[in-house]
């Protein structure tokens, strides 16, 4: 995501609070020379054991953590543990588990520091291309779908669409934002999600809005998944949203989207709360359009707090897979952790933690459900986020605490005062130098708290540094070094043996 002004208005900075909530730190599981020495042994064992998987792969399954880099990936690590009452520093998250492992340059055509748009177009068609467009090639003009249209570049998902296998999308941002959109969607502009953000002269160009090509896409039978937010950009404007009584639909062309869909889909099911979501029979529907939310998704941590009136990326994966698995060829489905990006943009890591533990938590749904003698798995990032870990924390300190050593004692800056083992180079939590206020006399721990930043933002930026990718399956040892973004469509579709 880019220029945002912003997104997260329910994370306000928490109020002060008295004093920081300290929990005490879960033992360290090796506390001996021997003790670590054994354990190096038997991850060598491992190592020397894994032998590469050359088969053909029936399945590919492409796990995005938007804006998930590599600080994220320990932050979140030690997170998760913490939060289950281990020793965070050490847990072994399901994304650890995976055995390949490569370094994945994150730059695009145009730009040192890269937008959601042409990473995602990288890895799933193979092309690095501008800051702004989704699948099409880096002679693409931005705002120009004339001079951009000869440029289309095809995704895996419409070569697998094309050759018989099923294909599916899951997110938690709008189902039309860049990274579920690089799938279908070909754009001069990532921001033409709806055709109400098309000016006028794109319209009389035949420019077509994202929601538009997801319902028209014209390959295979169609996505048969498609799991996400967005719901006004399928609606027409002033058309009651039926789970908010002031939300309407933004579409200005007066097209209702689902209705044009579940016509042309008869036996699918389109569902948009997690009563209707979970009462869908995979056995029975051919097809599922789930848009849970008039914009974004919840976040994980609003989710849960509000009941879970959507279903968790978990139980998006787990009936995706459910459905996509009936077709005898084979699938390709995308998995989007896109909220990790939005919560980084606020400048606020305690939610973009969680949505990191929740695509962690859709990747072990996922790993339980398939076999990966036939299916490659691949986790990674379209790009990071100027998100930090620093300072010196003693082991076990809260990892969204001050940084403190040993626990319970504040380690101090020149000015006096503590500050959190996470933060921010930019973005909305910075403060005068004067005035900054003392970590450690507010709840850093709070869901709404914004970690300080050094240059003032309204909205956080990415990061341009390497991301990882990982993975498991037919093909997952091709995963290592250094890797060209664009690079993981190659892997993926020799996987396939397209």
């Amino acid at each position: 995501m880019r220029n945002l002004s912003f997104l997260l208005a329910s994370c306000l900075i928490a109020a002060p609070a008295l004093a920081q909530n300290v929990p005490a730190p879960a033992k360290p599981p090796v506390n001996t020379s021997d003790g670590y020495l054994k354990a190096g042994q038997a991850e060598l064992k491992r190592l020397i054991a894994d032998r590469p998987n050359n088969r053909k792969a029936r399945n590919v399954i492409i796990f995005i953590g938007d804006g998930m880099g590599i600080a994220t990936l320990t932050a979140g690590r030690i997170f998760e543990g913490q939060q289950l009452g281990l020793d965070g520093e050490s847990y072994v998250a399901e994304m650890d588990r995976l055995p390949h492992t490569a370094l994945v340059k994150t730059y695009s055509h145009d730009s040192q520091v890269a937008d959601s748009a042409p990473t995602a177009t990288a890895i799933v068609a193979g092309v690095k291309t501008k800051n702004g467009v989704i699948g099409v090639g880096p002679e693409a003009i931005e705002n120009d779908c004339a001079a951009t249209a000869p440029f289309k570049v095809p995704s895996l998902f419409e070569l697998a669409e094309d050759k018989g296998y099923a294909t599916g999308i899951v997110s938690t941002a709008t189902i039309t934002h860049a990274t579920p959109a690089s799938t279908y969607a070909h754009t001069a502009q990532r921001d033409w999600e709806v055709d109400a953000n098309m000016p006028a002269a794109a319209k009389a160009a035949g420019c077509i809005d994202i929601a538009r090509q997801m319902i028209e896409w014209p390959h295979g039978n169609g996505l048969e998944v498609m799991l996400g937010g967005g719901r006004a950009h399928f609606l027409p404007a002033n058309t009651p949203d039926p789970e908010y009584s002031t939300a309407k639909g933004k579409r200005a062309d007066g097209k209702n989207l689902a209705d044009v869909w579940k016509s042309a889909n008869p036996a699918g099911e389109y569902v948009w709360n997690s009563d209707s979501f979970n009462a869908v029979d995979p056995r029975k529907a051919s097809k599922l359009l789930g848009l849970f939310e008039p914009s974004h998704m919840q976040f994980e941590a609003d989710r849960t707090a509000g009941g879970g009136k959507e279903p968790s990326l978990a139980e998006m994966t787990t009936k995706a897979i459910a459905m996509l698995s009936k077709n005898r060829k084979g699938y390709v489905l995308m998995i989007e952790a896109g909220r990790i990006d939005h919560a980084h943009h606020g400048g606020n890591a305690r939610r973009a933690l969680q949505d990191t533990v929740a695509l962690n938590q859709a990747l072990k749904a996922a790993m339980a459900t398939v076999d990966l003698r036939d299916t490659l798995i691949v986790v990674t990032s379209d790009h990071s986020h100027a998100f930090t870990m620093a300072g010196y924390p003693e082991r076990g300190n809260p990892i969204l605490g001050v940084v403190a050593a040993p626990i319970g004692t504040p380690t101090l800056a020149k000015d006096g005062k503590a500050y959190t083992t996470l933060g921010y180079a930019n973005g909305p939590g910075a403060v005068s130098a004067t005035e900054r206020p003392d970590p450690s006399k507010e709840d850093t721990q709070a869901l709404n708290y914004r970690q300080q930043s050094l240059v003032g933002l309204s909205s956080e930026t990415h990061g341009g540094d390497d991301v990882v990718a990982r993975a498991a399956g037919p093909k997952a040892h091709l995963f290592k070094g250094t890797i060209e973004q664009n690079t993981i469509f190659q892997i993926m579709r020799s996987a396939l043996g397209f």
